[in-house]
């Protein structure tokens, strides 16, 4: 175990140490983040690639006591550096996938432009190397007996992590926080787009027995198909369906009750920060009026965690550090939210 005695948690935090300002080295934490710098196929705004430094920015700003989960954080929590090759590859494809939606956008068809077609299998074949690299990555902290968490990155990146999750858990559920529903069957050609995560989950790995989702506001008439048709293995809470509920009386705590009780005992938390109101997330890549709170949000995996549920493992995604992210509040907002699901994956250790 790291050596406590020298350091304060009540100073500044510094960079010389790690994640927060904490002073645990991998080998000497209990749960391990892996950045993932992926934008590949964002469909609106950029920056999610430049997520994880921003958030370990920012997360030196973050005070270390949680009244729900207090001294959490003496667990030992460690980011793992930022992988440059990563990084490299999702900005050529990302160039390469501009190309690809600015021609849908004026109307062509990929399929009959030779060289599009070609970037096309191109940025198909990086998300193929991307979930192996993610799977390898998580599957090897996981052997080694680490609680595994990841920081985005746009939402297609925590695929291969589940599958590895699902190589040591045979059955449990997904909790997403979200503006979008991301069941899209490979959205603009792209086998795993941001906007299909949730669909390739629940087509790849049979592990997941149920996805329940929660805030979503923007979707379309296919995902709401998709949603209508496996009422065993999707439940969604709509934004609009939230707030109604609460307009007519039903309180924050009866409706995460119910949302709770349609959760599997092992649990993993997909968290893709547009599921807050924009206001505190205005650079993400593809805001929506509406969403949560912050309190309401981790309210809800405190009751998740009191339940008796298991964490198995979570992502944080879609923070943002666009060109406007000096106006915003994204990083901050961002290293607090990572800092909560942080607390909450030990909160049961002994």
């Amino acid at each position: 175990m790291a050596d406590l005695t020298t350091f304060d948690p009540n100073s500044v935090g510094l960079k010389s140490n790690n994640i927060f300002g904490l002073p645990f080295k991998e080998d000497e934490a209990a749960l391990v983040l892996l950045p993932v710098p992926w934008e590949v196929t964002i469909s609106y705004r950029d920056g999610t690639s430049r997520g994880p430094e921003n958030v370990y920015d920012a997360s030196m700003q973050v005070d270390l006591y949680d009244p729900d989960v207090v001294d959490g954080w003496k667990k030992g929590f460690h980011m793992l550096p930022v992988d440059k090759i990563i990084k490299k590859k999702s900005d050529y494809l990302r160039q390469c996938a501009e190309l690809i939606i600015s021609h849908l956008i004026d109307g062509g068809v990929v399929s009959e432009n030779e060289q599009l077609s070609e970037k096309l299998d191109e940025v198909n074949d990086g998300g193929v190397v991307l979930k192996n690299w993610v799977y390898e990555m998580t599957s090897n902290l996981l052997k080694e007996g680490k609680k595994v968490g990841l920081l985005g990155g746009d939402h297609s990146t925590p695929l291969g992590f589940i599958h590895a999750l699902a190589e040591r858990h045979s059955d449990f559920g997904v909790l997403q926080i979200d503006a979008h529903a991301d069941l899209r069957d490979a959205y603009e050609g792209f086998t795993y787009s941001h906007a299909s995560i949730m669909f390739n989950v629940l087509k790849e790995i049979p592990q997941v027995k149920k996805l329940v989702q929660v805030g979503i506001r923007d979707y379309c008439d296919e995902e709401l198909f998709m949603i209508r048709d496996n009422p065993d293995r999707i439940s969604t809470y709509f934004d609009k369906d939230i707030k109604e509920m609460q307009f007519e009386g039903q309180t924050w705590k009866q409706i995460c009750q119910q949302i709770v009780n349609d959760l599997p005992q092992k649990v993993y938390i997909s968290f893709d920060i547009d599921g807050l109101d924009p206001k505190l997330c205005p650079n993400t890549g593809t805001p929506v009026p509406g969403g949560f709170e912050m309190e309401q949000v981790f309210y809800l995996f405190k009751q998740v965690v009191a339940s008796g549920r298991e964490l198995i493992g979570f992502d944080l995604n879609e923070v943002s550090a666009g060109e406007h992210s000096q106006d915003g509040i994204d990083a901050i907002v961002g290293a607090r939210a990572l800092y909560k699901l942080c607390n909450f994956m030990v909160a049961n250790m002994k």
